[in-house]
């Protein structure tokens, strides 16, 4: 079960691991959004879009409905933005040291 469980994580990390789905998931921090509207705002073709938007599917990080002709896509778990910040914290204080060492380097 344990195994099953590390598998689990381990392929949500995967599918958060690629810039382009990062910044579609910050996409839909502010809510639900067509794909056109994705499109346009990364400046992305539509099919690259799209092969991203299913990965995310897959795994369930997204949901969809469609409402006309358009596609409406939301992040279903919104601890994924908690993860995302997490990250941010993490790059942050990554930064942090490494100024820390380099203002030591000046004082040398």
């Amino acid at each position: 079960m344990r195994e099953r469980i590390s598998l689990l994580k381990s392929e949500i990390l995967k599918a958060l691991a690629h810039p382009t789905r990062v910044n579609i998931l910050e996409s839909l921090r502010g809510g639900e959004r067509c794909v056109c509207e994705i499109i346009e705002e990364l400046d992305i073709e539509q099919s690259n879009v799209s092969q991203h938007l299913a990965v995310l599917k897959k795994l369930d990080i997204v949901s969809f409905y469609k409402d006309g002709l358009k596609v409406i896509y939301r992040v279903k778990h919104p601890q994924v933005f908690e993860i995302l910040d997490l990250l941010d914290d993490v790059l942050v204080m990554q930064v942090e040291d490494t100024l820390s060492v380099l203002t030591g380097l000046k004082r040398n």
